[in-house]
């Protein structure tokens, strides 16, 4: 049996909400301290949950988990947004200190969480490759080795003597997935990130953690996308505000996820970012009489309601939707701009409301994701892509929607006009 690389024991993150710091200096002292040795953070104490103050409340983003993965296993990480995924990852990336419990690493880490992750904007590509390589604590002899195999994968050989403050969200995860898959590092941590990027680079990358875990290093891979996830890992995690689930097979931890309503998200908000050019403020699934629904009878038309904020002029700009089954498979993609192309001009600063009906009788019975994009067309690039929601078409026994005894296959299930006579023989 492979060594364990990966040991969490009893890891619980608390936080505290309107406060930014210690509060005293030497509570800020106490905590970099505390994180420099790797240990809990001594200014958050276990007891002291849901207990409001002038200060702000504590909320549990982690609570007592506990797991243990071992050298060549990818291990999945699932659950809808807020269940803990990235501040598990950025524990177990030395990002941040838990509040309690123990993390044990066996090998070096590389993690790949949020665009530009790692990079030092003012530095080219070339000199963050060498950067990275120094921190990770190899020699410029090795790095050398990896560099045309890294410069080759990431596709920007072009820009490598660019300022990283001058790439594209998608050649910042091109290159920090090239460097972190390439750089022969124990355990790679993969986040959401990914998604930042086309198709068929997230394909390549799918098939580079592949090769990793096949030379004996560990993956963990956080995706909102159940096709990855099951093509990629064997074994699975399953978080839920913050407590683990279920730990085991992904195929028994997706099917926990899929039938339990775990998944299902009507409503996805954000902060404001006034650092981005576009950015998703709200989205939300709703009936025709404006309520918030996660489940949807077959028969009716349903909306996704969108909510956005442009911070600074934009030309060539879309806001779309993207409709996938719970298995990842793409059911269609639809942009604002198809019946208004005027959306394609100037969108100047402020706050924009959009929304978008789906017809009754046309998506087939099943569970199903939307992934928002908001993005530049010229230029391909992404300003946000968020697997927002989450939800379920149900059975209403009405035409087209009765099953019976054999399934209706497929992703859609529309109602057709048929022309039947009777001919005479």
């Amino acid at each position: 049996m492979n060594p364990v690389t990966i040991k969490v024991e009893k890891l619980s993150k608390q936080y505290r909400l309107g406060q930014i710091g210690g509060g005293t200096l030497s509570g800020d002292l106490n905590r970099w301290w505390a994180q420099i040795r790797r240990k809990p953070d001594p200014t958050l104490k276990i007891g002291q949950e849901d207990q409001g103050n002038s200060s702000g409340e504590y909320i549990w983003a982690l609570r007592d988990i506990t797991f243990e993965v071992r050298q060549g296993e990818v291990l999945g990480i699932i659950g809808r947004n807020g269940a803990g995924k990235s501040t598990l990852l950025k524990i177990l990336s030395r990002i941040t200190a838990p509040t309690s419990g123990q993390v044990k690493l066996n090998g070096r880490v590389g993690s790949l969480l949020e665009v530009g992750t790692g990079f030092h904007p003012e530095l080219t590509g070339r000199e963050n490759i060498y950067l990275n390589g120094a921190i990770l604590g190899m020699a410029n002899a090795e790095i050398d080795r990896k560099f045309d195999e890294i410069v080759d994968f990431s596709g920007i050989d072009k820009f490598i003597d660019t300022p990283v403050k001058r790439y594209s969200s998608g050649m910042y995860v091109r290159l920090a997935f090239a460097v972190a898959a390439h750089l022969e590092l124990e355990i790679l941590v993969v986040d959401e990130v990914l998604a930042v990027g086309d198709i068929a680079f997230q394909q390549k990358c799918l098939n580079k953690m592949d090769d990793v875990s096949g030379e004996g290093r560990t993956v963990l891979f956080v995706s909102h996308n159940i096709g990855a996830i099951s093509r990629l890992t064997d074994k699975s995690i399953l978080l839920d505000n913050g407590e683990m689930i279920l730990i085991g097979e992904t195929a028994e931890v997706l099917e926990r996820y899929t039938s339990t309503g775990l998944m299902y998200q009507t409503e996805y908000v954000q902060p404001t970012a006034p650092d981005k050019t576009m950015h998703l403020r709200k989205a939300l699934l709703m009936d025709m009489d404006n309520n918030c629904k996660n489940e949807i009878p077959y028969h009716e038309s349903f909306k996704f309601v969108l909510e956005y904020e442009v911070n600074h002029s934009v030309t060539s700009s879309q806001v779309g939707i993207g409709l996938f089954t719970a298995a990842g498979v793409p059911v269609f993609v639809s942009a604002d701009f198809d019946d208004d192309p005027e959306l394609l001009g100037t969108r100047l600063p402020g706050h924009y409301k959009t929304e978008v009906i789906i017809p009754g009788k046309w998506l087939n019975t099943g569970k199903y994701t939307v992934t928002v994009y908001l993005s530049k067309i010229s230029t391909r690039e992404s300003f946000e892509k968020i697997e927002a929601l989450a939800f379920n078409v149900f059975e209403s026994y009405t035409p087209g929607s009765y099953q019976g005894i054999n399934y209706r296959k497929g992703v859609l299930q529309p109602i057709l006009t048929w022309n039947t006579i009777h001919v005479d023989k």
